[in-house]
C-alpha cells in the first residue's frame, strides 16, 4: 500500500514537471505574442502622426494657394470688392480730383485778383482825384474795378438831381460795401465744396470698412475658418476705403485753411480800395464847397498849423 501512495506521488511530480515548461511555453508564447502587438501599435501611432503632418501640409499649402490667389495690389484689391465698397472707393477718388481742381483754380484765381487789387490799391492812393483814377483804370479788367464803376454809377445818379454831401457819402459807402461782399462772396466760391469733402470723407471711407469687414466675417462663417490667410485679403480691401477717404480729406483741409486765409487777405484790399476811394470822392466834394479852404496854408502857415493841430 506504501509502495502505491510512492508510486502515485512520483507520477503526480512528473506530471507537474511536464506541465511547468508546457505553461513557460504559453507564457512565452505569450509573451512573444505581446511584442509584436507592442510594435503594431507603435507602427499604428507613427502611421497617424505622419498622416497628421501631410494633413496639416496639405492644409498649410491650400491657404497659401488662397493667399496667392489674391491681388493685393490697390488695383486688384478693388476689382475684388463688393459693389458697394467700389461705390465708395470711386466716389472717394471723384472727391479727391475735385479737391484738387477747385485748389488749382482757385489759386489762380486769387493770385490774379490779389495782384490787380494791389496794383488798383496803389494808383489810388497816387491818384489826386476820382476823376483821373476813373479814366486810367476803366481801360483794365479786374473784379475789383467794379468798385470804381459802382462808384460812378451812383454819381452820375446823384448827378442828375440835387443833394448833399454826407447824403452822397452815405449812398456811396452802402453801395459800395455791398459790392465788396458780393465780391467776397465770389471769390469764396468753391470753399464750401473742400469743406464738405473734408468732413464727410473719412466718414464715407469708414462705412466701406464696415461694410467689407462684415462681408469677412460672412465669408469666415461660410468657409468655418478663421485662418488668417484666407480672412486677410477681406480685411484689406475693407482698410483700402478707409486709407482713401483719408487721402480726399487730409488734402481738402489743408486747402480749405490755407483759402480762408488767403481770401481772408483779399477782403482787407478791398477794404482799402473802398478805403481810398471814399477819400477820393471826399476830397473832390470838398474843393467844389463854397467854404472850402486851401489848404496850403496849412503847409506854410506855422501858427495855423498849431491852430489846427489844438483843435485835433
Amino acid at each position: 500500500m506504501l509502495f502505491l501512495c510512492l508510486i502515485g506521488a512520483g507520477t503526480s511530480a512528473v506530471h507537474a514537471q511536464q506541465e511547468a515548461p508546457s505553461t513557460a511555453s504559453k507564457v512565452e508564447v505569450t509573451g512573444n505574442a505581446v511584442t509584436p502587438a507592442v510594435h503594431t501599435n507603435e507602427l499604428s501611432a507613427k502611421s497617424l502622426t505622419v498622416g497628421a503632418d501631410l494633413d496639416t501640409d496639405t492644409t498649410v499649402s491650400v491657404d497659401e494657394a488662397a493667399f496667392a490667389a489674391h491681388d493685393l495690389s490697390p488695383i486688384g484689391m478693388y476689382k475684388a470688392a463688393d459693389v458697394v465698397v467700389k461705390s465708395v472707393i470711386i466716389g472717394l477718388l471723384l472727391a479727391s480730383l475735385v479737391s484738387w481742381a477747385i485748389c488749382i483754380f482757385k489759386s489762380v484765381q486769387l493770385n490774379i485778383a490779389k495782384r490787380n487789387a494791389k496794383k488798383l490799391l496803389k494808383h489810388l492812393i497816387q491818384s489826386e482825384s476820382f476823376a483821373k483814377a476813373n479814366h486810367t483804370l476803366l481801360l483794365q479788367q479786374s473784379e475789383a474795378l467794379t468798385l470804381l464803376k459802382a462808384t460812378q454809377h451812383e454819381l452820375q445818379l446823384t448827378g442828375e438831381g440835387l443833394t448833399t454831401d454826407e447824403g452822397l457819402k452815405e449812398r456811396l459807402i452802402a453801395r459800395l460795401e455791398r459790392v465788396q461782399a458780393a465780391l467776397s462772396a465770389n471769390m469764396n466760391q468753391g470753399t464750401g465744396i473742400l469743406a464738405t469733402i473734408g468732413s464727410v470723407a473719412p466718414f464715407v471711407g469708414l462705412f466701406g470698412t464696415v461694410w467689407g469687414i462684415m462681408n469677412s466675417f460672412i465669408g469666415i462663417a461660410k468657409t468655418q475658418t478663421t485662418n488668417l490667410a484666407v480672412v486677410a485679403p477681406g480685411i484689406a480691401e475693407a482698410l483700402l476705403a478707409t486709407a482713401l477717404g483719408l487721402v480726399a480729406a487730409i488734402p481738402a483741409v489743408i486747402m480749405y485753411n490755407h483759402f480762408s486765409r488767403v481770401i481772408g487777405s483779399y477782403k482787407a484790399q478791398l477794404a482799402d480800395i473802398l478805403t481810398a476811394i471814399m477819400i477820393l470822392v471826399s476830397r473832390d466834394l470838398d474843393r467844389k464847397h463854397p467854404d472850402a479852404k486851401h489848404i496850403a496854408y496849412l503847409l506854410n502857415d506855422k501858427d495855423a498849423a498849431d491852430a489846427v493841430s489844438k483843435e485835433l
